[in-house]
């Protein structure tokens, strides 16, 4: 009775948690997102309680079992007792999705620290072959990297489109346009023909996190290392996720929004203009159309502590806020931002965008864009492989996963170059 409860119970929560990350995928609000991503987390919890409640009562319906048939040859996992006390096996049926149980997580664990082959019967029906050398991550992990990276996100993955259609798909882009005209009697207006569509095509980009063996073999229970290979999958993930959507060099690769010969515009500002508010206007936001101008900011943190937080009046009083609005929470590790004119601005890493006092004169120092004008097309599906690199007489661990990323409308991006003093 408890057993059908606790099903049922589940159910329900994954049910939840399928309509919370629908609701969470569909949404432009950050703040929204973000509410979301909070309640799954709940539901998240309440479904591993729930599920390890149900182990421990499988565990005791198969100790029972055990005992009424008296025998000692070893009873199967996955094996229910028929008739009461006789020795007929059938087997049961597994759930739907085999990467999600706890034999497979438990054998994934065996192949990622002993390169223990995965068993074929829990390879088969799955992406894996039984030939294949490789494992494909186990759901519960993949969910949790899923999640990881909602709560963990870039500052700048966490603001693009997110897609996932086939690769080598031509996905139309443009927008049909017309023109309007007053006619008279004497005249005929022209007939109207459409821009053509413009495209983008996504392509198989196979990318690599490679895994420190010898700090997953210390991990000896199956919830830590679970917890500690989702952390750094979603780390290694993120990071590259940022400085692609940035520096993608499209070989073989995303295509970042600076190696993008489709984004032209830009704007030149010298130290002194850094650091003087009116120049920010004259320079730069009134060059911006009408359409562009509820865009965000791309900055690296040093260059806004040097430059903008440093914003004062010819006596040398700070003006920053009064005049620029600039607001900046630096010191939240989780989501470093601020505000900037009106506009969100993303912290980043010198590594991403170098910093003002570093560059050299044309760099890029700062980029103003539309983030839902660059999606990231993705399916998570991580596979896992293992190899022995002689170079270090190691073994190695390296999660697999494709993934590209371009800009959609690139008439909104703007990038800020030093310039010469």
């Amino acid at each position: 009775m408890r057993k059908k409860v606790l099903e049922k119970k589940l159910a329900r929560l994954q049910a939840k948690k399928a309509s919370l990350a629908s609701r969470a995928q569909a949404s432009q609000d950050v703040n929204e997102v973000r509410s979301l991503t909070e309640q799954m987390e709940d539901v998240n919890a309440e479904i591993e309680e729930i599920k390890e409640e149900l182990d421990a009562i499988a565990e005791e319906e198969r100790s029972a079992a055990s005992k009424t048939v008296g025998t000692n040859e070893p009873i199967p996992a996955n094996a229910t007792l028929i008739g009461g006390a006789n020795k007929s096996f059938s087997t049961e049926e597994r759930d739907d999705d085999k990467l999600s149980s706890l034999e497979y997580r438990s054998a994934f664990m065996a192949y990622v620290q002993k390169g223990t082959p995965i068993p074929s019967e829990l390879r088969a029906g799955n992406a894996i072959s039984t030939d294949d050398t490789g494992a494909a991550i186990p759901v519960t992990i993949m969910n949790e990297v899923i999640n990881t990276v909602r709560e963990r996100y870039g500052n700048l993955y966490s603001k693009v489109r997110k897609t996932n259609v086939p690769g080598g798909v031509k996905i139309p882009i443009g927008s049909l346009k017309a023109t309007f005209k007053w006619i008279s009697e004497s005249t005929v207006t022209p007939r109207q023909k459409t821009d053509p569509l413009g495209s983008i095509t996504f392509g198989y980009n196979v990318a690599e996190i490679r895994v420190a063996q010898t700090f997953l073999s210390q991990l000896l229970t199956l919830s830590a290392f679970e917890a500690e290979l989702t952390k750094i999958i979603a780390i290694a993930y993120l990071q590259a996720m940022d400085n692609g959507i940035v520096n993608g060099t499209g070989d073989g690769s995303m295509l970042g929004i600076l190696n993008d010969p489709r984004v032209t515009k830009t704007v030149t500002m010298k130290a002194a203009d850094m650091n003087d508010w009116t120049k920010w206007r004259k320079n730069f936001f009134a060059t911006l159309p009408l359409g562009y101008r509820s865009g965000e900011f791309i900055f690296p943190v040093s260059t806004v502590d040097t430059y903008l937080e440093t914003i004062a009046d010819n006596n040398n009083n700070p003006i920053f806020n009064q005049a620029t609005g600039l607001v900046v929470n630096s010191g939240d590790a989780m989501n470093p931002n601020g505000r900037f004119f009106g506009r969100d601005i993303a912290l980043v890493e010198p590594d991403i965008i170098a910093d003002f006092d570093t560059a050299s004169p044309g760099d890029v120092v700062g980029i103003y864009w539309q983030p839902e004008e660059y999606a990231i097309n993705e399916n998570f599906a991580f596979t896992m492989r293992r190899y022995f690199d002689e170079e270090t007489n190691e073994w190695v661990d390296k999660a697999l996963v494709v993934v590209d990323g371009k800009v959609l409308n690139p008439n909104g991006i703007v990038k800020i170059l030093k310039g010469a003093n």
